[in-house]
């Protein structure tokens, strides 16, 4: 069966010292410390992230989809890198170097990739520019973008034309937790992963309901990651607040979030089959996509095993969460599938 991986992450082999060029520190640099093993820093020296050729070579990313059989798979950068809290114009000159290497990638193997640009979200306007720039200059499905945009949250009414423009432009928006609210109180245990990302993930979700995001835009396509995080789990909880009090939840928006289920796309990562059935019953089929966080630990070792390990899911549903779905979110054609199945066959053979 066909796959799409709408979610995975990717970073030049080598980044600029941003901080000599900027002026100012706070950037990722790349240090390789042997054949195929790097670490991400911070440009003070703080370690980040252990990474392996993976993440930066295509031809390695290509075996591995051969492995799991992921015909298709969709680039974003890794979101430490949105940089959001950079000035406006350094954020676009990084932004625009990312996106021209994503474009580069999926220009050397044609067929096998898709991608996702990144956004200076703290300057909307040049984000907007940056977005046009993305789609009709480089070609790519859309954009990936963080949970809020430093004290923003996604509802805030400057963000707005950039999801106006999303939708015009058709663009495809994967929205990806980071910089995790409460990290003085989550230093142990891998928490802001464990706990902070999925809080983060519901967060952007009921901001963008509330704030009548999805209302004033019926046709913007977003898809949220990690299953949507928390917010499956609490939408119960979610709507009872805003019944109960619509003097505090109801202020930008008078509908029910529970209208806005299956008007708005999760990926499939939750780890496991009872979080996935539940996820199938609140969400449903047709708004959830094949998500692996390649190639982190994280993520699913073998994007789709979840999916394709359920005896209970029939043909149908586990071609749409495989690949359909997906085709239908990034606004793809099921011959950019195909062709990049024969792609991959003619390669493997």
């Amino acid at each position: 069966m066909r796959k799409i991986d709408i979610h995975t992450h990717i970073l030049p082999r080598e980044l600029p010292h941003f901080k000599e060029k900027y002026g100012y520190g706070g950037f990722i640099t790349i240090e390789h410390t042997g054949a195929g093993c790097a670490r991400m820093l911070r440009d003070d020296g703080k370690f980040f992230r252990q990474i392996e050729s993976n993440c930066w070579d295509a031809q390695a990313r290509l075996d591995d989809c051969d492995r799991a059989g992921v015909d298709l798979q969709v680039l974003s950068t890794v979101p430490v890198m949105f940089s959001y809290w950079a000035r406006p114009a350094d954020c676009l000159d990084l932004s625009r170097f990312l996106n021209d290497h994503i474009a580069s990638v999926i220009g050397e193997h044609p067929g096998r990739f898709l991608g996702l640009g990144t956004l200076p979200m703290q300057a909307p306007e040049l984000a907007v520019a940056e977005l046009e720039r993305c789609v009709k200059e480089l070609g790519l499905s859309g954009v990936q973008i963080g949970s809020h945009v430093n004290e923003w949250n996604l509802s805030e009414p400057c963000l707005f034309p950039v999801f106006e423009a999303a939708q015009e432009l058709g663009a495809a928006v994967f929205v990806h937790p980071w910089d995790m609210l409460g990290q003085e109180r989550m230093q142990k245990y891998w928490l802001p992963w464990l706990v902070g990302m999925p809080a983060e993930t519901a967060l952007a979700i009921c901001s963008m309901i509330f704030g009548g995001v999805f209302e004033r835009l019926p046709r913007l396509r977003v898809c949220f990651a990690h299953g949507g995080g928390a917010f499956p789990a609490t939408v119960g909880r979610i709507d009872h607040g805003f019944q109960a009090r619509p003097d505090l939840c109801a202020v930008d928006n008078k509908v029910s979030p529970r209208a806005y289920l299956g008007r708005f796309y999760v990926d499939s990562l939750v780890h496991d089959p009872p979080a996935l059935r539940y996820l199938l019953e609140v969400v449903g089929e047709e708004r959830i996509a094949l998500g692996s966080d390649y190639p982190f630990p994280l993520g699913e070792a073998e994007p789709g095993r979840l999916i394709e390990s359920m005896a209970e899911l029939g043909a149908q549903t586990k071609e749409r969460l495989l690949w359909r779905t997906a085709l239908e979110w990034l606004g793809a054609s099921e011959q950019q599938l195909e062709s990049a199945a024969k792609v991959r066959t003619h390669e493997r053979n």
